[in-house]
């Protein structure tokens, strides 16, 4: 049978980061079988709806490479792919289980529910409407047969209907076998008053019509995963293989990563820009190969030392006996770490024409382009890196003040006038540095002191690229002019 794998996202705002990682886990689990990726949008909560959810949810997996093989935007075999488009097949499904006594119909009211509640709360216990207690309220199991058909006129659930006292074996591909007592569950509602399918009911009923035979999804959903067995089993369903991921933790402290933690600790957790306030990843100078990249190692590793993958690289190492059972840590600095990575495999050619890039260069030469990303690129941890590592190109920039209070008792000016000259008097670019080196040693200056005063005039401080190659994009002329005002600058004053 070919390997069908679902993504199966709730359109209730932007893609949080822990579920573009269960989008790409299932990719990677589909691609490594030759199987179909399947985009299924659950849009049946109404009141968590969010417009342009799902527009967003497709074009962040567009951006990550991840584009489905069947979904809302492309169509396929299995659809509708929109759950809200699918209700006469669940008003269907559940008529299955009623007939079948397999699910039932409960009529009461809020308030009696809410009273149950507060009962057993007091007593210190968790209310659940099952086996133990069912039979005292109203619902079609109580009832009479020819009162039910009346009731139905006012709203009602459907709830599923579990049998007491069973031992309930599930197995998660990760966690492995886990055994359950039917007693510690309630009956479960399928059908909500307003005629909506629950999450639980209408994604095994999809999953079964769409010939889903894995599910990937996060740890949350693990407990829900008895209900799931059972559901599957009142349909006299074989239900598909089962992986919870691991939670994507906090960067720091403990618990879940949040949009909250993204924003206390400046990171962001989306893979795309959300509306004007909220950017993503991609807006924060991700290559899409870095992004998935880090993602893929947030609770997955390939049983090597290899870090730094291709997503094809990932395809052929991807292995469910990778995935830890544990949370992953999140950690930005080794995601800005992984996506430079990806950035200096990247030609000078390829960067330079990336619309980020452009944009940060739009005030420069376009001659100077890919000969200073060539020269910059190793410097990056993200595109946006660029913008602070280009300051010197156009303009001399402000010195840096710490270095200037350290310089002015050594003679700068003399230093640099002496650069100067060294540079007039050369016709050739390549040899700055041979010539200099000669000219320091002969004048017994010390090297380093000659290099601060040079990088100093050329870019206001004494971190960057190197200083020679810096000659070559600036060009004589420029790098001349540069040294006459930081000669200027450092002149002793009358």
């Amino acid at each position: 049978m070919k390997t069908r794998v679902r993504f199966a996202p709730s359109p209730t705002g932007p893609l949080h980061i822990g579920g573009i990682r269960t989008a790409l886990f299932s990719y990677l689990y589909a691609r490594k079988r030759n199987g179909v990726f399947v985009l299924r949008v659950e849009d049946t909560d109404v009141k968590r709806y969010v417009k342009g959810s799902e527009e967003y949810i497709q074009k962040a997996l567009e951006w990550c490479g991840m584009t489905p093989d069947e979904g809302p935007s492309c169509g396929g075999n299995f659809g509708p792919y929109r759950q809200s488009e699918r209700m006469e097949i669940y008003s269907k499904h559940i008529e299955k289980l009623i007939l079948t006594g397999k699910a039932y119909y409960a009529f009461d009211k809020t308030e009696i529910l809410s009273n149950e509640r507060e009962s057993a709360e007091k007593k210190g216990e968790t209310f659940k409407y099952c086996a133990k207690n069912r039979m005292r309220f109203e619902n079609s199991l109580t009832i009479a047969k020819g009162k039910v058909k009346a009731k139905l006129n006012d709203k009602y659930v459907v709830r599923l209907k579990i049998e007491p006292g069973r031992k309930i074996s599930i197995f998660d591909e990760i966690r492995g076998a886990v055994e359950i007592n039917s007693d510690h569950l309630d009956d479960k509602i399928l059908m909500k008053s307003d005629g909506l399918p629950t999450y639980h009911f209408a994604n095994v009923v999809d999953d079964q019509l769409m010939e889903i035979n894995c599910v990937i999804r996060g740890e949350e959903w693990l407990p829900s995963l008895p209900i799931h067995q059972l559901i599957y089993e009142a349909f006299g369903w074989e239900p598909p293989k089962f992986m919870h991921l691991p939670l994507i933790l906090k960067q720091s402290g403990n618990g879940k990563l949040s949009k909250r933690d993204g924003n206390k600790e400046g990171f962001p957790v989306f893979p795309l820009a959300w509306g004007d306030s909220v950017d993503g990843f991609k807006e924060n100078g991700f290559l899409p190969e870095g992004f998935i990249n880090y993602l893929a190692l947030l609770g997955w590793n390939s049983g090597t030392n290899q870090e730094i993958f291709k997503i094809d690289e990932l395809i052929d190492s991807f292995s469910v006996d990778g995935i830890q059972k544990g949370g992953a840590r999140f950690d930005y600095e080794k995601a800005k770490w992984t996506n430079h990575q990806h950035l200096i495999k990247l030609s000078a050619e390829k960067l330079s024409n990336l619309p980020s890039i452009k944009a940060q260069l739009k005030e420069v030469e376009t001659s100077k382009h890919k000969e200073l990303i060539k020269l910059l690129k190793d410097r990056l941890f993200t595109l946006n890196d660029l913008k602070s590592e280009i300051g010197w190109v156009n303009k001399i920039v402000q010195y840096d003040e710490k270095i200037v209070t350290k310089l002015k008792s050594k003679s700068p000016a003399l230093i640099l006038k002496g650069i100067s000259n060294v540079i007039g008097n050369n016709t050739v670019l390549d040899n700055h540095k041979d010539l200099l080196i000669h000219w320091a040693k002969e004048n017994e200056i010390n090297f380093g002191l000659m290099m601060q005063c040079f990088r100093i005039a050329l870019v206001g401080k004494l971190t960057g690229p190197d200083i020679f190659s810096i000659c070559n994009i600036l060009g004589k002329n420029v790098t001349l002019e540069r040294l006459n005002c930081a000669i200027s600058f450092f002149e002793p004053k009358n």
